[in-house]
């Protein structure tokens, strides 16, 4: 039976606790991919000016289990 697109393999690496996935074709690495989703024209993710509203109820919050 042959197949008709090419498939991952995993492949043992050794001195490693973990297995690797081989490529697969037409793919970001996991390299590229991270570098697309922090390009350089990217906004920065937060401002660094005056506070926002909700930032002093976001620092007064207190999980339930912590009382």
């Amino acid at each position: 039976m042959a197949e008709k697109d090419p498939r991952q393999r995993v492949e043992r690496v050794r001195g490693a606790r973990r297995a690797r996935l081989t490529p697969v074709p037409d793919t970001l690495t996991d390299s590229e991919a991270e570098a697309t989703l922090r390009a350089e024209d990217a906004p920065p993710a937060s401002p660094t000016g005056a506070p926002s509203a909700n930032d002093d109820r976001l620092r007064r919050d207190v999980p339930p289990h912590y009382g």
